[in-house]
C-alpha cells in the first residue's frame, strides 16, 4: 500500500489537497538533546560583542527617595539639636547646682551626638551622586543604627516614643532597602571617569 494508491480506503483521495492536521505530520520528529551535533552555546550575559551593559546614567528612583529621606532626617536632627541645646542651656542657667550642671553636660553630649548623626546623614545624601561602595556601606550602617534606635523608642512606653519609633523605623527601613538591592550595587559600582 502506497500513499498514492487509489484503492486504499485510508489514503488521501487523489486530486484533493491535504488538510493540515490530517495524514502525515507537517514537521519532522522532535530532536533529542545530546545526540548528533553539539548544542548551541548558551546566550552571553552581556549584549552584542560581549561588552557589559552600560552603567546607569541617572540615579534609580529608590535611591533618590533614600537620598531625600537622608536630607530630611539630617535637617530635622539639626533642628532638634539646636532646640535641645538652647533648652539645656536655659535650664542649666535657671538652676545653679552641681547636679544640674552634670545633667546639662550629659545633655550637651547627647546634642553633640545628635548633630554628628545629622551631619553624617547630610554628608551621605550629598555623596550619593559621586560616592562609591564605602558610601553605600556607611549608609547601610547608618540605616541599621536608625532602626535599632527606633526599636529602643518602643521600650520607653510613652506615646510620643512609640510614634517616633514607628516613623524612624519606616524611614530607616526604606533607606536600608534602597541600599541593599541590585540597583544600588550597580549605581555605586559604576565607573567614574
Amino acid at each position: 500500500m502506497s500513499f498514492g494508491d487509489p484503492n486504499n480506503p485510508y489514503g488521501q483521495p487523489q486530486g484533493q489537497p491535504q488538510q493540515p492536521g490530517y495524514g502525515y505530520p507537517q514537521q519532522g520528529p522532535p530532536q533529542q538533546p545530546g545526540y548528533g551535533y553539539p548544542q548551541a552555546p548558551p546566550v552571553q550575559q552581556y549584549g552584542a560583542g560581549g561588552f557589559p551593559p552600560a552603567a546607569p546614567t541617572s540615579m534609580p528612583g529608590l535611591m533618590t527617595a533614600a537620598r531625600v529621606l537622608l536630607f530630611i532626617i539630617g535637617g530635622l536632627q539639626v533642628l532638634v539639636g539646636i532646640i535641645a541645646g538652647i533648652a539645656i542651656a536655659a535650664a542649666s542657667d535657671a538652676v545653679d547646682s552641681d547636679a544640674a550642671s552634670g545633667l546639662a553636660g550629659l545633655g550637651f553630649i547627647m546634642v553633640f551626638i545628635l548633630l554628628v548623626f545629622a551631619g553624617l546623614a547630610i554628608f551621605l545624601g550629598v555623596k550619593f551622586s559621586t560616592g562609591g561602595t564605602a558610601i553605600r556601606v556607611i549608609a547601610i550602617v547608618y540605616a541599621s543604627l536608625m532602626i535599632l534606635g527606633s526599636l529602643a523608642n518602643f521600650t520607653s512606653g510613652q506615646a510620643t516614643g512609640v510614634v517616633g519609633g514607628l516613623v524612624s523605623l519606616a524611614i530607616g527601613g526604606i533607606i536600608l532597602a534602597a541600599m541593599v538591592n541590585s540597583q544600588a550595587s550597580a549605581w555605586f559600582n559604576r565607573p567614574r571617569y
